[in-house]
């Protein structure tokens, strides 16, 4: 009898290996091994003022980089952000994430990315691996990031290293359910030189500044996986919870050149509206990071006008301002979501 058992207990044993393994291979031996990343080198980028200029131009406008890593001051309506703790990471709103902190960026030697080599900076800013080789979570853009091109993401870099030291520790990352094994499969290395982005045309030029300021990150709704819905790319209906307003959510605009989305916009109309976050009659909420898009140049952002012109036009109509209905294209409900309808 004692032998039977033990052969059931083995065959079982055996079987859960197999499962397990089996399992593992399909989701990626990352969930153990840890996320894929490619060595970096100590070798320091030449510091220009040509990368500082563009490094400052990046941070500070399409990629909004202190939008998300610093402090805001959220008992005031425009969500402003604190000065003196720019760079120097932030516990971001987000229950869903439990409360989930962007990091210190800043040169703090104890904190911040003071004790990292240049291109340790570059690897976590593209490929999501931080120093130690763990996984970024995605809620920092990193795959859209992978888009940057070795100059740019050099000029970044090279500009971080002249922020303020700000000592501030932000609290360690604690993702709900299997998330934490599940992010450590995403990043993906890249061992190639990575080119300038094409750019013979404003379309194009638009295009690299659209996917490098996560539009369509934001602008396009998700299914219940976080994926991007079919045929709704840049129809708006991705959706914000307001911090300071327990139970209101806002809902992104339709930006494609649809009669629903921009298509009565010109490109001045455009630009007002990235710089001030206004549109005739009404003020777009703060979620949306014009703070930093507002530095960006006329020619930057007309270009990426031009792009959007590009894209496919889908009708979706979303509201802010009207009650909230339900939506059949994007599953939400929000205002004038019962005037869609499913193809």
């Amino acid at each position: 009898m004692a032998v039977r058992v033990k052969t059931v207990f083995l065959s079982l044993l055996a079987l859960l290996v197999v499962v397990v393994l089996g399992g593992i291979t399909a989701i990626g031996w990352q969930v153990v091994l840890g996320p894929d990343a490619r060595p970096v080198t100590n070798t320091p980028f030449e510091v220009t003022e040509a990368r500082l200029a563009r490094g400052k131009y990046l941070a500070e406008g399409p990629t909004h980089c202190f939008f998300c890593h610093t402090e805001h001051d959220m008992t005031k309506p425009d969500y402003p952000l604190v000065d003196s703790k720019k760079g120097a990471g932030w516990v971001m709103p987000v229950p869903e994430l439990n409360n989930i902190a962007s990091k210190n960026i800043t040169p703090d030697r104890e904190t911040g990315l003071g004790d990292w080599s240049d291109d340790e900076i570059a690897r976590a800013i593209r490929e999501g691996v931080r120093k130690d080789g763990s996984a970024l979570f995605p809620i920092m853009p990193y795959m859209d990031f992978a888009t940057l091109d070795d100059e740019d993401v050099k000029s970044i870099v090279v500009y971080l290293r002249t922020l303020p030291a700000v000592k501030n520790a932000v609290p360690v990352r604690s993702l709900p359910g299997p998330l934490e094994y599940i992010v450590k499969t995403m990043p993906k290395a890249l061992t190639t030189p990575q080119p300038s982005h094409p750019s013979s045309t404003p379309a194009e030029r638009g295009k690299y500044l659209v996917t490098l300021a996560g539009c369509g990150a934001c602008h396009t709704p998700t299914d219940a996986e976080g994926g991007p819905l079919p045929g709704l790319g840049f129809a708006g209906g991705g959706y914000f919870d307001l911090p300071d307003q327990p139970g209101k959510r806002v809902f992104t605009a339709n930006i494609t050149p649809d009669p629903s989305g921009i298509a009565h916009y010109d490109e001045g109309l455009f630009r007002e509206t990235i710089r001030t976050g206004q549109i005739p009659g009404r003020m777009l909420s703060h979620i949306m990071p014009f703070s930093a898009f507002r530095n960006m140049t006329d020619e930057d952002i007309n270009d990426i006008y031009s792009f959007l012109k590009t894209v496919a036009p889908v009708k979706h109509r979303v509201s802010n301002t009207d009650p909230p209905t339900a939506c059949p294209l994007c599953n939400q409900s929000h205002g004038l979501g019962d005037r869609n309808v499913k193809q």
